[in-house]
């Protein structure tokens, strides 16, 4: 088993708006005290998530659980938005098979359905919720501080269905996954018996899906949430070093930071060539752009933007602006080893130019002569990119891949200058939010919002 990352063309000799690579060895020593920060992050127990491969105590709670509730339930409805709900995304696009909502309960093992309520779209929430035989749903309820706005007013709209469906056996229904210690989900569950998973205190959302946020619907659904563990803990023992050259999240952070801090190339584009990863962009699009988009203390604004893109489906719409666009971007490709399952292309036509060259050879291998071709295409045209290599997509690969991006993360906030952790820039839309329903706590973001200006009639059309 392994992950590899391949950056040949980050670099000036092979792109040629790439990274000089006497640059990469000069910031060498900026790498170490990045590594440093790290490190002296998580002896001061800032950075938890480093913690979860190892945390049996909150694996253990979540595999009994699971056990426990084995064939009890036809679906698991996750109520959360953000980091809550699209590290579980991924989880399960990645680990459970293609239309796995789709198949008949003996194809799933007796494992249920799982759906992520991630928004608050009153069609998709109504047409789910009337959809479902709440007889035989369990819905978990993930919120660190229990105050997210959307989630709760999720939690609110199922709580009532189930008091009305059967009101002696509502809170059968419902698993929290929250703080250890404060916020109102906590409480609701101490007074009303609702079993609560811990989200520990210095692990935020973004970093949190190795936590029972990740792990528990993962493990409702029957996927391998030790195996996954355990390839980060791998990877965590591969980044435990200074030495930038064996450290791989190390070096993705370090040319990313260097192509946009030095070179202009400001967008960062994540490009698995599988579709059991497309979700997995997804989530490093919160993970990155939450981290990084900081103004620094100094006051300047930094940070990359992240893209995400699907290969080859994306060949079809985005290349072309990253081959002939401008020079802005970078390009880290996902390839896979040996995929869960292949097919053969037919020998047929084998007369017609366009069609019998491809007789013989198998859809894995076209998708992956693909990827190599757009990486080389783009290297040609002096546009930088990079591969990370999985012998396959498992719960132990993407384990490792998961906290190889979360590293990268931390190390890029050190290089940035920037804390990876925080997000201020979200909390003014969220007082405003509170403000305009009334919340009783909210009168200041009251007044402020009442200071806008507002919309003039003469700028509409």
């Amino acid at each position: 088993m392994a992950l590899r990352l391949d950056y040949s063309n980050m670099i000036a000799g092979h792109a040629s708006a790439g990274i000089p690579e006497t640059q990469l060895r000069e910031h060498a020593a900026r790498f170490r005290d990045a590594h440093a920060a790290l490190r002296q992050g998580h002896d001061a127990g800032t950075l938890g998530f480093l913690d979860l491969p190892g945390n049996r105590h909150l694996h253990d709670q979540v595999v009994r659980f699971a056990e426990q509730a084995r064939g009890g339930w036809r679906d698991v409805v996750i109520l959360g938005i953000g980091g809550s709900a699209l590290g579980p995304i991924a989880l399960r696009t990645a680990l459970r098979p293609p239309l796995w909502n789709v198949l008949d309960v003996s194809h799933r093992d007796g494992h249920p359905r799982l759906h992520v309520l991630d928004n608050v779209d009153p069609l998709t929430i109504g047409t789910l919720l009337d959809g479902l035989d709440l007889r035989h749903t369990l819905f978990l309820v993930t919120s660190k501080s229990g105050g997210t706005a959307e989630t709760m007013a999720q939690y609110l709209v199922v709580r009532q269905r189930l008091e009305d469906a059967a009101p002696d056996d509502a809170r059968r229904h419902l698993a929290f996954i929250t703080d250890p210690d404060k916020g109102v989900l906590r409480a609701i569950a101490r007074d009303e018996g609702i079993p609560a998973f811990d989200i520990p205190p210095n692990v935020g959302g973004r970093f949190s899906v190795l936590s029972p946020v990740g792990t528990l619907p993962a493990a409702l659904i029957g996927i391998d949430t030790a195996s996954l563990l355990e390839g980060a803990a791998d990877l965590m023992r591969r980044c435990d070093t200074a030495e930038l050259a064996r450290n791989p999240a190390g070096t993705f952070a370090m040319l990313q930071w260097l192509a946009d801090a030095y070179h202009g190339l400001r967008m960062q584009v994540l490009m698995p060539y599988s579709d059991a990863l497309r979700d997995f962009a997804a989530w490093f699009v919160q993970l990155w752009a939450e981290s990084l988009g900081k103004r620094r203390p100094d006051g300047i604004s930094v940070g990359p933007t992240p893209i995400a893109a699907l290969g080859a489906t994306d060949q079809h719409s985005q290349v072309q602006l990253f081959m002939e666009g401008p020079v802005d971007k970078t390009v880290t490709f996902i390839s896979i080893g040996s995929p869960a399952r292949d097919v053969e292309i037919p020998a047929l036509h084998e007369d017609r130019k366009e069609l019998g060259y491809l007789g013989g050879h198998s859809l894995g291998r076209l998708l992956d002569v693909e990827r190599q071709a757009t990486a080389g295409a783009l290297a040609r045209r002096g546009r930088p990119n990079m591969t990370l290599h999985l012998d396959r997509v498992d719960a132990w690969h993407v384990g490792a891949l998961i906290m190889l991006l979360e590293i990268a993360t931390i190390y890029a906030g050190a290089l940035y200058g920037v804390d990876p952790l925080d997000q201020p820039g979200v909390e003014l839309g969220k007082q405003f939010t509170y403000a305009m329903l009334g919340r009783p706590d909210a009168e200041g973001a009251r007044r402020e919002w009442n200071l806008l200006p507002k919309p003039e009639p003469q700028w509409s059309v």
